[in-house]
């Protein structure tokens, strides 16, 4: 160790836009559960360069004990002109810890219902991103909205999903099954809960036994949290249609202990 300059970076500040990922040509930085993060003290040259390229003011220079700047570690990002290298494709892991797709945006005001029935129809969507490992819990989009929870299939499911379901709404995608690191799943939704200050959660899941594991996530999160939201389950067949709807003490799909009372 050694004392010399380096990157910090206040993650109360920072918004995950991962404008310094991109700046950062060293990669010493990435996103991680949709905060920026400084990922190897050895790849920081703490010049800042990526201090411009972030709108909150998130990151500072400071002067303490770290790791040696590893310069040899880094040469192989950059060309003999000393210009940096377009990044090499990246691997799953990369691409979820430091994609610039992650960056957090609000869309125009909330639109109202389109009930129109020709011509296409306006998206729901009024935030990005929408996956539940990267969206931050204390996104602007989330503070006081409506939160709807979907399963990955709900939207490929329902043909109405943005008209019914998603207008005016904020929202979270995930997948039970499939996606690692659930432990994750349920520290966000508490925060979203108690700093995100969501008003309310709708878990929307299909009708596959599998997808009672989100329900149990939502439920997990709302008895941890120290504020109190209503939470709303609804079932969806997987031919599109509604099957049940209702509080969040109804079953989880796939168990036989009858039906959810509907809208």
């Amino acid at each position: 160790m050694t004392v010399r300059d380096i990157v910090r970076i206040d993650e109360v500040k920072c918004d995950g836009c991962g404008q310094c990922v991109i700046a950062c040509a060293e990669g010493a930085i990435a996103l991680v559960d949709g905060k920026a993060r400084l990922v190897s003290e050895s790849h920081c040259d703490g010049l800042g360069v990526c201090l411009g390229h972030c709108p909150q003011g998130a990151i500072t220079i400071e002067r303490a004990e770290a790791a040696p700047f590893d310069e040899a570690a880094v040469a192989h990002r950059f060309g003999h002109a000393g210009e940096p290298l377009r990044p090499a494709a990246p691997t799953a892991q990369a691409a979820f810890t430091a994609c610039p797709g992650s960056r957090v945006m609000s869309f125009a005001a909330p639109r109202p219902r389109d009930d129109r029935l020709e011509g296409t129809r306006q998206s729901g969507l009024r935030q990005w991103p929408v996956q539940l490992h990267l969206v931050p819990p204390t996104a602007p989009y989330f503070r006081g909205a409506d939160v709807l929870l979907a399963a990955d299939c709900v939207a490929y499911a329902v043909g109405d999903f943005h008209r019914d379901h998603l207008a005016g709404r904020a929202l979270a995608i995930a997948c039970p099954k499939l996606d690692s690191h659930q432990d994750v799943y349920l520290e966000k939704l508490v925060a979203m809960i108690d700093e995100g200050e969501v008003a309310s959660l709708t878990v929307m899941v299909m009708e596959v036994p599998c997808c009672g594991g989100l329900v149990q996530l939502a439920r997990a999160a709302c008895a941890r949290a120290s504020r109190h939201v209503p939470l709303r389950v609804s079932v969806v067949g997987i031919r599109g249609d509604i099957l049940a709807s209702g509080d969040g003490e109804s079953p989880e799909p796939g168990r036989s202990a009858g039906p959810l009372p509907l809208r």
